[in-house]
């Protein structure tokens, strides 16, 4: 995951962003199920009243109230609130709200700050709860109907018969209402404040106040907070959704540049050490598993720790109670998602080396149908690609299928939570310790809890599946290059093209003996160096240590009396024409294949390469002429054909040296006589070594090197190897007639 991270770090700023924006994206949907809350408990069951110490009510009520408090609370309260007589200039500012304020003298709420307003509350709630108490022993004591009855409700509760009672009442002790006084102080906040609000709202009715414009406006204000919260939770979550899909395709856009870019600098040794197949893979594959990761991670990764914080706490304000159904889902959730998991981890890693197979056999089939049609295996590479394509299928299908259970079991948590604090919230309801809309709620946030986790385990089925990758991403990144440029690189200030073998021996990677051993030759500007030598004699070895596509073991090679090695690569290929063993194309057309030498070529330069390879002809003679479009690898053109076009890429660059390696061997005689005498003419300054299999191919050389077994065995002209080197002999032999050899 360090390799995440390091590409994530430009990103921080954006990132920071993102978790800004998440977490008031938290907080508007925490606040939804309290909005939703306050429109239950208060915008229906309380009809729109909002505190239980009402804003005025009239002086009879005011009267009755007061003699349920005890001389402390009757003092606060009477503080608080102002006599206004009725029909006075005063009472005219509350015509609009209370209406019936300008027939009677009513009191009014005095501004207070937050905390003498909760106190307050609480002296007339009680105050309330204690005048209901009182009725109720009142009306079983003289064995008739209480005036006020809780259980039957209050909405035909008739006030001026209540006020009627204040006289009688006020020539009680004050000790015959303690006994109800006590009860209230014993009650549970929650009942008498209940209590309070139906009596403040039987006060605003009798000064003629409109309960349902007041119920309707307060939901209508609800409503419309939770509609804009909703709207600004939204664009909060496509914001992120642009942010984290931006970060992720920059990060899986720089991630797979830097791939490719060090896999172009390897050398044949790492590439000894990674497939082809594996290769494409995790530059694509492998890069696409992490971007997904982080598209998703962002948002959920980041944002589910803080739903589920504020989940929790809002849950537990509502109700500590019923925490304990939180860790109930809290542990189940963990259980089934350690045990899933606990399988489904290995098996991520499996899949990435399956896909590595799958792609590798894809890859070969294709590259190969040729030589599969022509021996006729058809149904053997079909099983080999059902087995391997049959690994994958079972392995991925397994994972699916493991992880599809969280899905289910996540509801299953979810609903049986559900219906526990159903059950358990039911009973404190009816036990006045919760109302409905507080259970309602916490059923949101628990349900927001199980969601966050239920985020948390969408992240682990992509998590596994991108560590693997970012890994073998890392495992990319991380190698060292086996051939690295020197830190005090010396520029070649000739660049006559003169080649110096000194001493060279050369072993593969973790072979036991050298390839080559004690090579010593030089190759000189102006003439041509053909090497020749049997199959396995490390002709091909040889030639590939000059552009340093692998590092001589001993010895040393020398361009223009520097050592090669104290070159940069670039400068060093930059001297050098290089034609391989096999033509490679690529897709385009003819003049961006040619002009692949040499970025600013001209036409002329051009068409002189494609005469110099004997490739003018066949060009000419295509629809487009050197405008013919090229199929990826050169598929829609011959074998010769793609030799003598490789041969003209290398001729445009007129480096001080060419190297052919075996690059005649799909030319017919006469047009191999016909290329190496324009060749010849073209490269008479410069320093040309020929790989060749044909003795016809390079007679003509100035100098001829003879490999058998890794070893010079011959060096000199045709004529003075035909005269002492025995291989040479044999070679020339087994190929020309003794008329061709005189």
């Amino acid at each position: 995951m360090k390799v995440i991270m390091k590409y994530l770090k430009p990103f921080a700023g954006t990132i920071l962003v993102s978790l800004l924006i998440l977490f008031g994206q938290a907080i508007g949907e925490l606040s939804l199920p309290n909005l939703m809350s306050d429109i239950v408990n208060t915008g229906i069951q309380n009809g729109g009243v909002e505190q239980e110490a009402p804003e005025a009510l009239p002086a009879e009520g005011f009267a009755l109230m007061t003699l349920f408090m005890d001389e402390e609370d009757k003092e606060t309260f009477q503080e608080s609130y102002e006599l206004i007589e009725g029909g006075s200039a005063e009472a005219e500012a509350y015509n609009a709200e209370f209406p019936e304020s300008q027939e009677t003298d009513f009191y009014v709420l005095d501004e207070t700050d937050p905390e003498q307003l909760i106190s307050l509350e609480s002296i007339f709630s009680k105050a309330s709860y204690s005048f209901v108490t009182f009725m109720q022993e009142m009306g079983g004591q003289q064995g008739g109907t209480a005036a006020v009855d809780a259980e039957s409700g209050f909405e035909n509760v008739d006030l001026d018969q209540l006020y009627a009672l204040v006289p009688q009442l006020q020539q009680l002790p004050q000790e015959a209402f303690t006994a109800s006084m006590d009860v209230a102080d014993a009650a549970e906040p929650m009942l008498y404040s209940q209590i309070g609000i139906l009596f403040t709202k039987l006060f605003y009715q009798d000064l003629g106040a409109d309960m349902d414009a007041l119920q309707n406006q307060y939901i209508m204000t609800k409503g419309a907070q939770m509609l804009a919260i909703a709207v600004a939770v939204s664009v909060a979550s496509v914001a992120v959704a642009y942010f984290s899909s931006r970060i992720a395709a920059k990060v899986s856009g720089r991630m797979r540049r830097d791939v490719f870019a060090k896999v172009e600098s390897f050398s044949n040794t790492e590439f000894d050490n990674f497939s082809t197949a594996s290769l494409i893979t995790r530059t694509t594959n492998d890069v696409q598993q992490i971007q997904q990761l982080i598209t998703i991670g962002i948002r959920m990764l980041c944002y589910a720790p803080i739903l589920a914080t504020g989940g929790l706490i809002m849950a537990i304000d509502k109700s500590v109670s019923l925490a304990w159904t939180i860790a109930v889902a809290v542990i189940a959730l963990i259980g089934i998602m350690m045990s899933i998991l606990s399988i489904a981890m290995p098996k991520f890693k499996v899949l990435q080396s399956l896909t590595d197979r799958l792609n590798l056999v894809s890859r070969e089939n294709l590259s190969g149908m040729m030589v599969i049609r022509a021996f006729g295996n058809e149904p053997f590479e079909e099983n080999r690609f059902n087995d391997a394509n049959e690994d994958y299928t079972y392995t991925n299908r397994f994972v699916q299928r493991l992880m599809s259970l969280l899905m289910p079991a996540m509801m299953l948590v979810m609903n049986g939570v559900s219906l526990l604090i159903i059950w358990f919230g039911s009973q404190q309801v009816a036990d006045s310790a919760l109302q409905i809309g507080d259970m309602m709620a916490y059923i949101q946030y628990v349900m927001q809890i199980i969601m966050a986790f239920l985020m948390i385990s969408m992240m682990f089925i992509f998590l596994p599946r991108a560590s693997v990758s970012a890994t073998r991403i890392g495992e990319v990144l991380d190698t060292d290059l086996s051939i690295t440029d020197p830190n005090d690189a010396q520029p070649s200030l000739k660049n006559e093209g003169l080649i110096t073998f000194k001493d060279v021996s050369y072993h593969y990677p973790k072979a036991s003996e050298n390839v080559l051993n004690n090579i010593c030759f030089t190759a000189r500007p102006g003439e041509t160096t053909a090497i020749i030598g049997s199959t396995g004699s490390g002709k091909s070895t040889l030639i590939n240590l000059i552009p340093r596509f692998y590092d001589v073991t001993d010895g040393a090679i020398e361009i223009d009396g520097i050592d090669i090695r104290k070159m940069t690569q670039a400068d060093l290929r930059a001297n050098i024409g290089y034609v391989p063993q096999k033509g490679m194309l690529f897709s385009g057309n003819i003049v961006s294949n040619i002009a692949y030498g040499k970025d600013d070529a001209s036409t002329d330069e051009i068409m002189k390469a494609l005469e110099v390879a004997q490739a003018k002809n066949f060009v000419s003679e295509m629809e487009d002429g050197i405008e013919t479009a090229i199929a990826q690898g050169g598929g829609n053109v011959s074998g010769g054909q793609k030799q003598r076009l490789s041969i003209a890429r290398a001729l445009v660059k007129k480096a001080p040296i060419y190297i052919f390696d075996d690059s005649f061997s799909a030319l017919d005689f006469k047009t191999d006589a016909a290329l190496r005498s324009a060749l010849d003419a073209y490269t008479d300054n410069a320093t040309v070594l020929i790989v060749a299999q044909r003795i016809s191919t390079i007679m003509d050389a100035e100098q001829i090197i003879v490999l058998d077994k890794g070893r010079i065995v011959g060096i000199g002209t045709h004529d003075a190897l035909m005269k002492n080197c025995e291989t040479y002999q044999e070679i020339a032999k087994s190929q020309l007639s003794e008329e061709e050899l005189a």
